[in-house]
């Protein structure tokens, strides 16, 4: 069934490595999301998709407009692209790098495939620690984030160029995440605010949709940090940019922005 998007599957997977573009008239049309799901994962295995981290994007209606969708995606973190506090992040300014401030989320305890729904007190139960988390999206696609549709920003790994996580921070069992702050700052200006409200009304409600959505293509493992969506926006960045995000109860994260050479080899 993907044999018509091998092409595709290896020049989005040679783009990421190299800082290539991919033009969108020149690969087969992908007809439904679960197909884009299906190129994702190619494209994740040759990449080498080892990594205990997740993205959730389109959790805000503003960026469910934008895709012409109505809920999230997600997507694995291949560990090369996953940073921490202080990093120095390599970017490809070809790829359109936008910055957004999200909360990071981890879980303590596995939640296994099943055929039953997952309830939201469930999940909450898994959840031991929460971070800042700085997300770099971005796109492979020439047509960028927003013209590329739905289909293709999910293949081309939700967009994501890289995720940077704080340090996880135990949270009591009474607070709450939906009225916590998120400040962005890029080069020590403040560039954004939200809250976690921002996140499908709250950065849980983001865990209870991937828990769902993975319990019938191999569940979450515990140890795994999901970073639940914007609640900044998105605010574009360059090579040489320091960006720090602000989390209120849960600390700050921060890190640098560093050049990387386009290269016709992968």
């Amino acid at each position: 069934m993907l044999e018509k998007f091998e092409p595709l599957i290896k020049k989005l997977i040679k783009a990421r490595l190299t800082g290539l573009m991919v033009d969108n008239e020149e690969h087969e049309q992908i007809e439904n999301l679960e197909t884009a799901y299906q190129i994702q994962e190619k494209v994740l295995e040759g990449l080498g998709n080892g990594s205990v981290f997740w993205k959730v994007g389109s959790t805000s209606e503003e960026a469910q407009k934008k895709l012409g969708t109505d809920e999230p995606g997600s997507c694995r973190v291949p560990g090369k692209y996953s940073f921490q506090n202080g990093d120095q992040i390599p970017i490809f300014d070809t790829h359109d790098v936008w910055v957004e401030g999200e909360f990071g989320l981890r879980l303590g305890s596995e939640l296994p495939s099943r055929d039953q729904a997952y309830s939201r007190s469930e999940v909450i139960s898994a959840i031991d620690g929460a971070a800042a988390a700085l997300e770099l999206v971005g796109s492979r696609f020439r047509s960028g984030i927003a013209n590329s549709g739905r289909y293709n920003v999910t293949a081309d790994c939700g967009a994501n160029i890289a995720l940077c996580i704080g340090e996880i921070a135990t949270l009591p069992k009474s607070s709450s995440l939906k009225d916590n702050p998120a400040e962005l700052y890029v080069n020590e200006k403040k560039v954004a605010s939200g809250s976690g409200e921002k996140a499908l009304g709250d950065p849980v409600n983001v865990m209870v949709w991937l828990a769902n959505q993975q319990r019938r293509r191999g569940g979450l493992k515990a140890g795994s940090v999901v970073s639940t969506g914007t609640c900044t926006g998105l605010y574009k960045v360059k090579p040489g940019d320091n960006i720090r995000l602000s989390c209120g109860i849960i600390g700050d994260v921060s890190a640098s922005l560093e050049k990387m050479a386009v290269t016709q080899n992968s």
